[in-house]
């Protein structure tokens, strides 16, 4: 009889055990998706062109710098639409970085 109770007991154990890691597991797993659709927003107004090359699909360092070029020379963008009238960005660009970009 002890060593039935003992290996009811392990058994419950093991099974627990394995409840308890897929639990965690899981949570870690929504964690980093939450902090992968932090990183995936950018500020055009305020990022510098090292991020906005990281967040941005489409846009390299040449486009970047554009970017930074014409926010300084006419201030802040007031749209997200007023990013086509940067040289190489167009509606093809902006349909790629769809919910990525904020003001």
């Amino acid at each position: 009889m002890k060593i039935f109770s003992i290996l009811c007991f392990l058994l419950c154990s093991i099974t627990f055990s394995n409840i308890s890691l897929a639990d965690s597991t899981a949570i870690e797993s929504v964690n980093q998706e939450q902090k992968q659709k932090q990183i995936e927003q950018v500020n055009i107004n305020t990022a510098s062109a090292e991020e906005l090359t990281k967040v941005l699909n489409g846009i390299g360092a040449s486009k970047a710098q554009k970017i930074i070029e014409y926010r300084e020379k006419f201030g802040p963008f007031i749209s997200v639409e007023q990013l086509k009238e940067v040289s190489g960005i167009g509606q093809a660009t902006l349909d790629k970085n769809l919910g990525k970009i904020i003001l």
